[in-house]
């Protein structure tokens, strides 16, 4: 008699996917919607286990609590609650965390007052319609560097970086260009965003020169016009903390180079990696003043036709990409 149920697929193949998908804080509904499998069956035979499942309670969160306060010290309900689940694979309801604050943080409620921040409006047509670009100058005075790159429309940080330096037009680029060229990649065929927006600052020139030079190899109709938004405003703890606290001082050259040119980079470039991944795949707290799809920035990133909304990506080659390394555009003359 043949076997009535359906063959499991492999693990080792479908594995990844269940991850990412678990990773944006999908339902178990939509998450067989997306991989058309049995996944209840998967996922607690992987040992993937909800909310509900988990049963926290303020104690049972204690520890946990405790190694997050100091890293993130105004962090509120939503975003501990996904801290605590991309850090330390803990699920919990945000009413848990609200009474652990209640309990053991009763000063920091009272002093908890909403920001005063100025609305603007943004727009983008879709996704991949722009590719915003900044770098923070903070850290400059230790010797580091942070440079951002971010899909507005869904969120997604395309990329986080940390180095001596963030005024190398060479390294900006070559920053833009790595994440170009890992979007796609199928049959050396790569995809940027229709533009790319960055301060005037001239760190930026390799951006714009490049992204140009790309969409008018891709197509010639463009020539003569700059496919880069230049934005004429500018808006611009823990280092500080060690330099306040003489854990070390940043005028002594031993230390500068041994601790902030080693070990800091080191440790900043695991901590952006892990706050990029938190952020791309946790959904945003829902806005009735923003028109935009809500869910996780990397899923509406990956699949916009769920979402109703466009994908302005524009696809070229892997070799035109490559070949930007070597061209002119590296230079910081615009």
């Amino acid at each position: 008699m043949p076997n009535q149920w359906k063959p499991m697929p492999p693990l080792d193949i479908i594995q990844p996917h269940i991850l990412c998908l678990w990773k944006a804080c999908q339902t178990d509904k939509q998450i067989v919607v997306e991989l058309l499998t049995k996944f209840l069956k998967i996922h607690e035979g992987m040992g993937l286990r909800r909310t509900c499942q988990q049963n926290h309670n303020v104690e049972t969160i204690h520890d946990a609590m405790t190694n997050l306060c100091p890293m993130y010290p105004n962090a509120g309900g939503h975003k501990v609650v996904g801290l605590l689940f991309h850090e330390w694979n803990i699920s919990v309801p945000r009413s848990i965390v609200i009474s652990y604050f209640h309990t053991y943080e009763p000063e920091l409620i009272h002093q908890c007052k909403a920001n005063h921040l100025q609305r603007k409006r943004f727009w983008a047509a879709g996704v991949n319609d722009l590719f915003m670009v900044d770098q923070c100058d903070k850290w400059l005075r230790y010797g580091l560097g942070l440079h951002t790159g971010i899909e507005p429309f869904s969120g997604h940080i395309m990329w986080m970086r940390v180095w001596h330096s963030n005024w190398n037009p060479q390294l900006i680029l070559s920053y833009y260009l790595d994440t170009v060229k890992m979007l796609g990649y199928k049959r050396f065929i790569t995809y940027m965003p229709m533009l790319t927006q960055s301060d005037p600052g001239s760190e930026n020139y390799g951006i714009a020169n490049a992204h140009t030079m790309l969409c008018q190899w891709h197509n010639p109709a463009l020539q003569g016009s700059l496919q880069h938004y230049w934005m004429r405003t500018k808006k611009n703890t823990l280092l500080d903390c060690g330099v306040t606290s003489s854990w070390y001082d940043t005028n002594n050259t031993l230390q500068l180079c041994i601790h902030f040119f080693e070990l800091s980079i080191l440790t900043l470039i695991l901590t952006c990696d892990a706050y990029q991944d938190q952020v791309n795949n946790t959904r945003k707290w829902q806005d009735r003043n923003k028109i935009l799809p809500h869910g996780a920035p990397d899923i509406i990133y990956q699949s916009p036709e769920n979402f109703g909304v466009l994908d302005f990506k524009v696809s070229n080659t892997v070799r035109a990409c490559s070949a930007c390394s070597y061209h002119f555009v590296f230079s910081d003359q615009s």
